[in-house]
């Protein structure tokens, strides 16, 4: 499949949930596996700062969605000060499930001239600090009756892009697609400083404040860290497998998660 052809995909006018307050709602659907299958559309979704739902039309257009579950990744304090999910309008299955003690903005992290090796160091801690909790997520996305399901962080962009990626690629989703989906986050975060602008400024601030570094969302980094993956465990499944994701849960995510042939 040419890059065209991957960019297409990945920019499938299904693809984003376009929301007022929140930015980088986008279904997992549509994206080809080697043995000639695709993942289902409307079944699984990754996003961002879902405790932004508010405005009648957001939530009317999440009900649509039909969530059973929803898996945040953030640590409780991100939630204690920014709030979650509106179960109490929407019911759902909650889970609390933090991939990092503390964010990158409450700890002291290393500097790179690059962007691409921040991320990279990034992803890497969080393969060792969370790998129980991306198998947990992984677990809970295995049975039905979680689906359909979102899981998110606070931009949608790391833990999330780790756990989509590890969660595509076992389903034998390429790289190439993998990468253009991490990527569709650029655009994400541009959507978000624009509305934080308008509607919260103190937002817009720290947008304003934080290290660049800490918006990107460059393809090449998710791109190490597969290639990593697969070269010191032979493929991102047998990571999979290594971190506490059985065999017969990566078969019953496929069943769940990609078209019948």
């Amino acid at each position: 499949m040419t890059t065209t052809q991957v960019d297409e995909t990945a920019n499938h006018p299904r693809r984003l949930i376009g929301l007022e307050a929140v930015h980088n709602f986008r279904d997992l659907g549509g994206y080809p596996t080697a043995d000639g299958r695709s993942t289902k559309w409307r079944t699984l979704f990754r996003a961002d700062g879902l405790y932004r739902l508010r405005g009648e039309d957001d939530m009317s257009r999440v009900k649509q969605l039909g969530l059973r579950s929803v898996i945040d990744l953030r640590t409780e304090r991100e939630q204690r000060e920014q709030g979650i999910f509106p179960t109490d309008d929407i019911e759902v299955t909650f889970h609390h499930l933090s991939i990092v003690d503390v964010t990158w903005s409450d700890t002291e992290t290393p500097v790179f001239d690059d962007e691409v090796e921040f991320l990279v160091w990034g992803y890497r801690d969080m393969l060792e600090i969370g790998s129980g909790r991306f198998a947990d997520a992984m677990n809970v996305l295995a049975q039905s009756k979680s689906l359909p399901a979102v899981f998110h962080c606070a931009a949608g962009k790391d833990r999330t892009g780790v756990l989509a990626a590890l969660l595509l690629s076992s389903l034998g989703v390429d790289d190439a697609h993998i990468c253009a989906d991490y990527g569709l986050t650029q655009d994400a975060v541009q959507r978000s400083i624009a509305w934080s602008k308008v509607h919260r400024p103190e937002l817009a601030e720290r947008y304003a404040t934080i290290p660049k570094a800490y918006l990107a969302a460059d393809p090449r980094a998710m791109q190490i860290i597969l290639a990593e993956l697969a070269q010191q465990h032979g493929s991102v499944r047998n990571y999979v497998r290594e971190i506490g994701v059985a065999d017969a849960t990566i078969d019953a995510l496929g069943n769940l998660l990609l078209e019948t042939r």
